[in-house]
């Protein structure tokens, strides 16, 4: 009798768990972050799930899944093949993105998604050491077009990653023509980088604002270039590369895609709901005490930078021989 009741009673138990489990919508809002927990992709993912939710954006709490692999490339394929009509799924993503999409190191092109919106940005600089006598980007572009090889270039990614690609394309705006020829030098990061420009051992530094804002303060190394739509709120001193003449920006950000099959009406609301996310003060701190700037570009706008942004990418990486 014991086993008896001890079995119906794990029925019992399974029985309302399938009970409780029908009274679970069909379809809960899901956001993947292609990695492992921590850093960028999972801050977007948790940081703008719980925002939707506090907002009332979305039913209940949104379901944040970790699929690391291939910087990415496993979760756009699963995308692209299993959940490209998916209206629930959305996906963090970031200029890492593009430029692994650029340099054909996804499953497939941009237009295989929908691009919703960017929301934030690491902004990129260009810095030399406090001593140097390049004073602005006009003399290090004027020096690299006398000798592209002339001086070292540094930076936290690999030759024909986003730190040396920005580079590039700010020095390709300017007419410097051997790209190729611009010697460059990787470092583990931002700091290390530095580093080795305060030593003399580099003359100009390629990476985010956020990981050398500090040496900028104590009066290590000298700003020469934001790559930005606006001047730097901490370093209103330093010039955006527009306002001298190079029609560019290098921005790390953070946002979201969806599938391609899903449809103009659930992407038009998606692009809405973010809009308001953004503009709320809830995530104008989240944002900033994350190290972000914040910056809205949605819908028609961000695909439109999405697009450009893989071109100038591919363009410059066939340049320096990273891709044929």
């Amino acid at each position: 009798m014991r086993l008896t009741t001890l079995y119906a009673t794990k029925l019992g138990i399974v029985a309302a768990g399938f009970m409780a489990a029908a009274t679970v919508p069909a379809a809960a809002t899901e956001c993947i972050a292609p990695s492992n927990p921590g850093g960028g992709w999972d801050f977007t993912c948790r940081t703008i799930g719980r925002i939707l939710t506090e907002l009332d954006l979305v039913d209940g709490n949104v379901q944040v899944t970790n699929m690391p692999g291939g910087v990415g490339a496993v979760t756009f394929a699963m995308v692209a093949s299993e959940r490209s009509d998916d209206p629930e799924l959305i996906v963090a993503t970031s200029t890492v993105g593009i430029t692994q999409i650029a340099q054909g190191k996804y499953p497939a092109g941009v237009d295989a998604m929908r691009w919703l919106g960017m929301l934030g940005a690491d902004v990129g600089v260009v810095a030399v050491a406090a001593d140097s006598d390049i004073q602005s980007m006009e003399d290090l572009n004027a020096a690299l077009k006398e000798d592209p090889s002339s001086l070292t270039s540094a930076g936290s990614s690999s030759i024909g990653g986003w730190d040396h690609i920005r580079l590039l394309i700010a020095a390709r705006e300017a007419g410097v023509e051997d790209l190729q020829a611009i010697r460059w030098v990787q470092f583990d990061g931002g700091t290390d980088a530095v580093t080795q420009l305060i030593g003399g051992q580099v003359d100009v530094v390629s990476t985010d604002i956020s990981e050398i804002g500090g040496f900028v303060e104590s009066g290590d190394i000298r700003l020469i270039g934001a790559m930005s739509d606006e001047r730097i709120p901490a370093f209103p001193e330093t010039p955006t590369m527009k306002e001298q003449g190079i029609d560019m920006t290098g921005y790390n950000w953070r946002g979201l895609y969806t599938g391609g099959g899903v449809s103009d009406e659930d992407y038009n609301q998606w692009v809405s709901n973010l809009e308001t996310l953004y503009n709320s003060e809830n995530w104008q701190k989240a944002a900033v005490d994350f190290g972000l700037v914040p910056i809205w570009r949605g819908g028609a706008d961000f695909e439109a930078y999405i697009r450009e942004q893989e071109k100038v990418t591919a363009d410059i990486s066939r340049d320096i021989g990273v891709i044929e």
